[in-house]
């Protein structure tokens, strides 16, 4: 029988809560846990199955998750304890939002504490885009490095050229103020909503339509959350707009970029380079994207710094302890519908 979400709390009274944590993370963090709750941790990083998933969280009250593992519906359906995922990671597509909030479970995500460090490697993955690193130094290894040249794998300047940035948030600022104040660049942004005067003023952005953006930019980032509405946001007919000696960086989600259209506005030089951290449906990477020289492509790594992926999963058990221990979420996603929905039907059921 499914449990309405007010069952579901009641459950924190009868026992000592359990909780699943889905992939490794850092041992301390584990242990810390275990000090609060009856913990099953997948220390050795099997990747589970959505029904092998379901099967693990059916008896538990809590879930850490890494933003790989999908939550839905059906896995709800066959989680009648469930009461809190808390994703270590500031994006939370993994998440059917609605699904969550109609079965009182409660969803939260780790934001703020990988800004900065997500915005340097933002900056670092366009430099090395802009000035062809990743190419030069795969001809260097080859051994084709024989003489100068004039023209020898000569980028573009990032220094006074024009920034634009679609997805105006904490890390899109963050790599305004970079431009803006490191490198003298004329910072443009297109947002859903425009900043106020004085977060322009101190990012020193100035807000464009899209159109505009992509035709003026000389470095575009992609700094967008992923939402059904944002899939493809960059594909073919927007690469068209771009200048021919325009860079593109990803560092918001895969499927933001339409990767084979991508690919191919590279291949044909539509565009002059990109650097690429996220793809769609990751790990696995466009095959066309391997074989060109003028793309930049990182394991989904700009949060991967010691001390800020140690601070994400922190906060993610922060928002555990704090929600099952009767304090409410520190960063929740969502508002998790107090009375019980309609009856969830068995079709639903994994």
């Amino acid at each position: 029988m499914t449990l309405a979400p007010a069952m579901r709390e009641s459950t924190l009274m009868t026992a000592r809560p359990r909780i699943l944590i889905t992939r490794a993370i850092f041992p301390e963090v584990v242990q810390r846990l275990s000090e609060h709750f009856d913990v099953e941790a997948n220390q050795a990083d099997a990747i589970w199955t959505p029904a092998e998933l379901a099967a693990r969280l059916a008896d538990k009250d809590g879930a850490f998750t890494t933003g790989s593992q999908r939550i839905d519906a059906a896995l709800l359906a066959a989680c009648p304890r469930l009461r809190i995922v808390a994703n270590m990671a500031v994006g939370y597509n993994n998440f059917d939002v609605e699904a969550l909030t109609r079965a009182g479970v409660q969803g939260t995500n780790t934001p703020d504490v990988l800004t900065e460090t997500t915005a340097d490697f933002g900056f670092a993955l366009l430099m090395a885009t802009a000035r062809r690193m990743a190419e030069a130094e795969h001809y260097l290894r080859a051994g084709q490095w024989t003489t100068w040249r004039y023209d020898l794998l000569a980028g573009a300047d990032i220094h006074a050229s024009t920034l634009g940035i679609l997805g105006m948030g904490r890390i899109g600022q963050g790599i305004a103020r970079r431009g803006a104040h490191g490198f003298g660049m004329n910072v443009i942004y297109h947002n859903r909503t425009r900043l106020n005067a004085a977060t322009e003023a101190q990012c020193r952005a100035r807000y464009v339509s899209k159109d505009e953006l992509l035709r003026s930019a000389d470095h575009l980032v992609l700094v967008l959350p992923y939402t059904a509405e944002a899939h493809h946001t960059i594909g073919a007919p927007e690469l068209a707009q771009m200048k021919p000696s325009a860079t593109l960086v990803n560092i918001a989600r895969g499927g933001i970029v339409d990767d084979a259209a991508l690919a191919e506005a590279l291949r044909q030089r539509r565009i002059a380079a990109a650097g690429l951290d996220v793809f769609e449906g990751e790990p696995q990477v466009h095959p066309a994207l391997l074989d060109l020289p003028n793309v930049v492509l990182t394991p989904h790594i700009a949060s991967a710094t010691v001390p800020t992926r140690r601070a994400m999963a922190d906060l993610a058990a922060d928002n555990l302890i704090a929600f099952l221990g009767g304090r409410g979420a520190l960063t929740p996603v969502n508002t998790p519908d107090a009375a019980p929905a309609h009856q969830r039907s068995s079709a639903n059921r994994l």
